[in-house]
Formats: C-alpha cells, sequence, structure tokens
C-alpha cells in the first residue's frame, strides 16, 4: 500500500495544531483546579512547562529543517540550471546556451561572432586516443578564456568547434581578439603525450542589430572554412571584401 506525501509527513512529524490544543486544555485543566493542593498544582504546572518546552524545540527543529530543505532545493535547482547551459568537459555554454546569449545580443546591438575549429583535431584523437583529446579541448578552453575574459562569452558548438559571441565590438576589435586567441593557441605547451603544437582556424563576422543567429552564424563559418582552405592556423573575415589576417605561427 502507497503512502501519500500527507501520511509521511503526519508520520515524521506531530502534527503542531493538534499538539498545542492539547497544551492548552491540560493549562485550562490546571487553572479549574487552582484551589488544589499547592504541591500538585505545582507539579501539574512544572509538567506543563515541560511540555512547552518540547513543542517550542520541536517547533524550531521542524522549521530549521523546512529552511535546510529550502536551501537544499534552491542549490539543486541551481546545479541542474547550470548542467542544461553548460558544456559537461569545458564549463563554457553549450550549443543551445551559446545560441540563445546570441540571439539575445544581437537583438540589441550589433554583435561580433567567432567561430573556431582546432586544426586537424581528428589526428590528435587518433594519434593519442580520446582522453588526450578530451585534455586538448580544455587547453584551447583555458586559451580563450584567458583572452576573451569579460569581454564576450564561449561556447562549444560541438566536438571542436567553438563560438565566441562579442557584443558591442567593431571589426578592428574583434580581428584583434580573434588574432590573440589564435596565437595563444598557437603557443599554449600541450602536456604529454600530446607534446606538439596544436592550433585553430577562426572566421569572424560582424553583425549588425536585428541580424538572427543562423545568417551571423552562416557568415562566420563560411569565414572560418576559407581560413580552413587557405592553410589552416588563420583569421578569415565574412565579408569577402576584406582583408583577411593570415599568421604564422612564431
Amino acid at each position: 500500500m502507497s503512502t501519500s506525501p500527507s501520511d509521511a509527513a503526519s508520520n515524521d512529524a506531530p502534527d503542531l495544531f493538534q499538539s498545542e490544543t492539547a497544551a492548552l486544555e491540560k493549562a485550562r485543566a490546571i487553572r479549574a483546579n487552582a484551589d488544589a493542593d499547592a504541591e500538585n498544582y505545582r507539579l501539574a504546572l512544572g509538567e506543563l512547562i515541560g511540555y512547552f518546552e518540547r513543542l517550542m524545540r520541536e517547533t524550531r527543529r521542524l522549521i530549521g529543517r523546512s529552511d535546510r530543505t529550502e536551501r537544499e532545493m534552491h542549490a539543486l535547482t541551481q546545479q541542474l540550471q547550470y548542467r542544461a547551459t553548460h558544456d559537461g568537459l569545458t564549463g563554457v555554454f553549450n550549443r543551445s546556451a551559446v545560441i540563445e546569449q546570441a540571439s539575445k545580443a544581437l537583438r540589441l546591438e550589433r554583435t561580433v561572432m567567432v567561430v573556431l575549429d582546432i586544426d586537424e583535431f581528428k589526428k590528435v584523437n587518433d594519434d593519442f586516443g580520446h582522453p588526450a583529446g578530451d585534455a586538448v579541448i580544455l587547453g584551447v578552453v583555458d586559451c580563450l578564456r584567458r583572452i576573451v575574459g569579460e569581454r564576450g562569452v564561449i561556447g562549444r558548438i560541438g566536438g571542436e568547434e567553438f563560438t565566441v559571441v562579442l557584443p558591442r565590438h567593431d571589426l578592428t576589435d574583434a580581428l584583434e581578439l580573434a588574432e590573440s586567441m589564435r596565437s595563444a593557441i598557437c603557443k599554449h605547451l600541450f602536456a604529454p603525450p600530446v607534446n606538439r603544437r596544436i592550433t585553430a582556424s577562426f572566421g569572424v563576422s560582424v553583425n549588425a542589430v536585428g541580424t538572427d543567429f543562423d545568417t551571423g552564424y552562416g557568415l562566420a563559418d563560411a569565414a572560418l572554412y576559407r581560413a580552413k582552405r587557405g592553410g589552416r592556423n588563420r583569421v578569415e573575415i565574412a565579408d569577402p571584401q576584406l582583408a583577411s589576417i593570415s599568421s604564422v605561427a612564431r
């Protein structure tokens, strides 16, 4: 036979209303017999005081447990929200969350989108295994966080591909930041067993207010693939009329 939540609660803790009612009835009975002998009256009064003290302790215990439960529920809610919006490996925004962040920024202001992809990442997995590949991804994210800081948000679109959303940035600032990210990844020392240089290719789009996510992302993604075809380890601008930045790692 199943037990309802209300049944469980009644089994777990006394009904405080009933307890208070019983205590008051006992108090009335003592008052009604106030003319009885003093010793019995004193004992009855002491018993009543003890009863009220136990009742107050139980009340405080239940309030304290309620407070703990509320704090635990709040912490659990925050944890679930974090898991729903962040990538499990890297801690940056996941695909759906970074799309939401980018869409919100695009509705309000000019926004730069930077799409990057780790070069020849499949070879890293094939040569050293997936744990080493995960370590490379974490190293790349460390570089991105160090460069981007509070100026934008970082999201993992999937696998070895990331999107950086930069509200209020113009082309010059965006290219400088993208080049700094490219250089930081290229110079980063990846731990064994990789022990090799890792590079990434970048595509940048500058988007006016009201641009939808798919358009801004598509422009940056097309520029990224031009960077791949152009030799990798490069930053390309979405507008083909603008010069691209091509860098050779030192």
